[in-house]
């Protein structure tokens, strides 16, 4: 046929030169039009592209191209009808048509080739957050020479299959986002070509694979949020050439693995929501080229910071809730690029460095729920920073210079600091109220809060006070009559919105007469602590409110998120991995938890607290962490103002006091604050003498 069309244009050159073109050029226009039926009924046959085909100038020549390979052809004809994406990449041409709408980069479905030898091969393929939905056909494994699959962010269901191992030539590899299951198959062993790799987000189950040791050219593993459970694998050992892990939010058992120390061209590793054991293994001090580190929720051991020595390159530094103990490196304050340094909810002792006067760079800083002492260093509020928390420490002594600066936002609760200079009202409000009661208040037997929302009156006609103060990443609040605050703490890194700590919709609520109580919510990225102050003592009902109102529940890829944390009622966990919309039933409907509680120091301690798991990015970056719409506290004898009747006991605990304004001073002489360290990390302060033991 190739010669066929050569012969053809040779003769149509010598007859529009003897003044015959009108008739070659429609018999060559002809031949054309029979070559590329034959090409779209699957055909190995040259297709003839035209300039211009409906030219009116029968004097204008075609040119050739090569053509691909027709078993690719038909086998991606198949994969366009499995998923429905003919209106979106209507192939009425050769697939690997030079300038065709579909080979650019930024082309969506994207369909790229390798023409360089006497045939086309298709290389890249691109399916992504198009919904697509159903099983992996088949007919994608007979694109042998695919070097990049994109099919992230879609609804595709079930295994992957094990053919997937015959795509020898795959360089980029995404399956993340999506609604696989089964267990992650071994072939993927057999991409040794492989640069990247990520299943991320999807519902896979059983251990990873060993076989994934033979990807030793592997630089991206992205697993977070996928499923997979037990130990990890040994035989990761080989994976020397890996930058970036992602692998939080997974069912992984044992101890965390000595062996990452080895992988020293990490630059990216995130481990938290998993079930590893502690300790940090000192070999991960081998880490040197690392620039994002986040590890969290490590059980049963203890853990120190010795392994930070030589990563001057991190500038993102999160250890929460590791069990890391013993006194804080000074060195730490010579990694000039740290931003964002969290080592919140460990077991830190001793004073605060003095070297962390000297961040460079430094913008959020989270210390709080340890156990650091003494007084903090008074120009610890470096140029650059933004939060600082040191909360729940028996830290003593003034308020660091500089305090004032505009931007900046501090958390202290729970401390000994002298905050009496504090310039915000409600902030001293709330110290002062966190001692066993108010000044010049009334105890109290209720209260309401309209969490992220102005105030509003239900249809039972309970009035939940306004809570729409904006607040930082460090902040502590009361309202106005004292009779509740609020702390939070943490920072969303990556949200493209911004620092938001309220989350609103304006879709209707559904089971609820009262719609507009739950179109706003306080969420946070870590920890945020309503406390009830003034309270009579004696055995209180919390009702907790919420509905998800951020993360879909529609049959798109932006209905896969998972939201989980957990919530502690004065010290003590009550719900742990609680999912709003699972039940719920759903997005955008509302439900309303019940507790009982016993009050004997006049507070009320609420706390939600993300514990690393759920997804993190769906629908959109950092959509995660905790999510409350409202909350109503009222003593178990008032009858008539429970919004639901199930309840759920809380053990009998003796709350909490916490470090508060008296006089000149932060902290009564009346009270001895003992600290206790729960297996949880969590933090109860007791107002009765330690007892040993």
């Amino acid at each position: 046929m190739a010669v066929i069309f050569a012969r053809l244009r040779s003769s149509s050159r010598d007859l529009s030169n003897g003044g015959g073109g009108v008739s070659i050029g429609i018999l060559e226009r002809k031949f054309q039009r029979r070559q590329l039926n034959r090409y779209l009924a699957g055909k190995r046959a040259p297709v003839l592209i035209a300039t211009d085909l409906a030219c009116s100038d029968p004097g204008q020549l075609v040119s050739a191209q090569q053509t691909t390979d027709s078993d690719e052809v038909a086998a991606l004809n198949k994969i366009i009808n499995h998923w429905e994406l003919n209106t979106k990449l209507n192939l009425t041409i050769d697939p690997c048509t030079s300038n065709a709408s579909w080979a650019p980069d930024n082309a969506n479905p994207r369909v790229a080739c390798d023409c360089t030898g006497n045939t086309c091969h298709i290389t890249h393929l691109k399916i992504y957050a198009l919904d697509i939905s159903g099983e992996l056909p088949k007919e994608l494994f007979l694109l042998k020479q695919l070097m990049d699959l994109n099919l992230g962010q879609n609804v595709l269901r079930g295994p992957i299959p094990a053919e997937i191992g015959q795509l020898s030539n795959m360089q980029y590899l995404s399956l993340g986002i999506n609604n696989l299951t089964g267990q992650v198959p071994p072939e993927l062993g057999n991409l040794t070509k492989l640069k990247s790799l990520s299943f991320s987000s999807n519902n896979f189950n059983g251990p990873l694979p060993s076989e994934l040791e033979n990807l030793t050219s592997l630089q991206q593993l992205y697993i977070d949020s996928s499923g997979v459970s037990g130990p990890i694998p040994q035989q990761l050992a080989n994976l020397k050439a890996l930058q970036i892990l992602w692998a939080s939010d997974n069912l992984f058992t044992g101890k965390l693995p000595e062996f990452f120390g080895t992988l020293t061209e990490l630059k990216d590793l995130r481990l938290q929501g998993t079930s590893l054991e502690g300790p940090i293994p000192r070999s991960f001090g081998d880490l040197t080229k690392l620039e994002n580190l986040r590890i969290g929720d490590l059980s049963t051991e203890d853990s120190t910071l010795d392994f930070l020595e030589n990563q001057t390159s991190l500038s993102i530094l999160s250890l929460r809730n590791c069990r890391v103990s013993g006194a804080i490196p000074e060195r730490i304050g010579k990694f000039a690029k740290l931003q964002y340094l969290d080592l919140s909810f460990n077991k830190l002792t001793g004073q605060i460095p003095n070297s962390f006067q000297d961040f460079s760079s430094l913008q959020y800083l989270y210390l709080g729920n340890n156990k650091l002492s003494e007084q903090l260093p008074s120009n610890i509020i470096s140029p650059k920073l933004i939060a600082l928390d040191v909360s729940f420490n028996p830290i003593s002594g003034n308020l660091p210079s500089n305090f004032t600066k505009v931007g900046f936002s501090m958390n202290v609760v729970g401390t000994s600091i002298n905050a009496n200079s504090l310039l915000d009202s409600k902030a001293i409000g709330m110290l002062q109220c966190l001692q066993t009661q108010c000044t010049n208040q009334v105890p109290a037997s209720s209260f309401s809060i309209k969490c992220g929302g102005t105030e509003q009156t239900s249809s039972s006609g309970i009035k939940f006070d306004d809570d729409s103060e904006k607040v930082e990443a460090a902040s502590m609040y009361s309202n106005s009559n004292y009779q509740w605050a609020l702390s939070n703490n943490g920072n969303f890194i990556s949200n493209p919105n911004g620092p938001l700590y309220i989350a609103k919709t304006d879709t209707q609520i559904t089971d609820t007469l009262d719609s507009e109580l739950y179109k706003t919510a306080r969420i946070s990225p870590s920890s945020l602590r309503y406390y009830g102050l003034g309270l009579k003592n004696g055995k209180y009902i919390i009702e907790l409110h919420f509905a998800e109102i951020t993360m879909d529940d529609s049959q798109s890829w932006k209905g896969l998120g998972r939201r989980l944390f957990d919530i502690y009622i004065q010290g003590e966990r009550v719900l742990q991995d609680f999912n709003i919309q699972k039940e719920a039933g759903g997005s955008n409907r509302a439900l309303i938890k019940t507790f009982e509680a016993n009050i004997t120091n006049t507070i009320m301690d609420i706390h939600f607290f993300w514990a690393g798991k759920g997804t993190c990015c769906i629908p959109f970056q950092s959509t995660y962490g905790p999510l409350v719409s409202a909350v109503h506290v009222y003593q178990a004898s008032e009858a008539g103002f429970s919004s639901k009747r199930d309840k759920k006991h809380v053990g009998r605990v003796v709350g909490i006091a916490i470090g508060c304004v008296a006089g000149s001073v932060i902290i009564s002489s009346l009270f001895y604050l003992w600290w206790v360290k729960g297996s949880s990390g969590h933090m109860q302060v007791h107002t009765d003498s330690p007892k040993k033991g």
